[in-house]
């Protein structure tokens, strides 16, 4: 079993693992997935097993920032470090446009998972389609 994380524009490939995610498990409605930053200016990770389509993420640059956002794995590969695998590609990716520090609106049920990674919290707990979110950031 060989995972593979690739930069990539097959942005339908990531909405339908979005959308198993955020819209099918965690009732997202599905008219706020996807938004405007998918076509225009995010740069999307696409996490693979064998060939196999099964987490991704999205980076937005906005100069030395980037928003890491739209994170989720496939529920039968969770627990496995995939996530933490997506999470170190934004990084990279992030870095490679000139970041120097990451920020993402953390669903506040994994905080613990991204503290872990070392994002520290800032803020006030936001609600964000039906789900309680902090923002969190970390230093490249």
């Amino acid at each position: 079993m060989t995972l593979t994380l690739v930069q990539t524009d097959d942005v339908e490939t990531c909405w339908a693992i979005r959308h198993a995610v955020f819209v099918v498990e965690q009732e997202v409605p599905a008219d706020l997935e996807p938004d405007e930053h998918d076509k225009t200016d995010a740069l999307h990770i696409l996490a693979s097993i064998d060939g196999t389509p099964i987490g991704t993420a999205r980076v937005i640059p906005y100069g030395t920032t980037a928003k890491i956002g739209r994170v989720a794995v496939l529920a039968s590969y969770r627990g496995q470090g995939i996530g933490a695998q997506l999470i170190h590609g934004c990084h990279h990716l992030a870095a490679s446009t000139g970041a120097t520090r990451t920020i993402l609106g953390a669903q506040v049920v994994a905080l613990s998972f991204y503290e872990r990674l070392g994002y520290h919290r800032y803020g006030e707990v936001f609600n964000d389609a039906g789900i309680d979110h902090i923002m969190m950031e970390r230093s490249l």
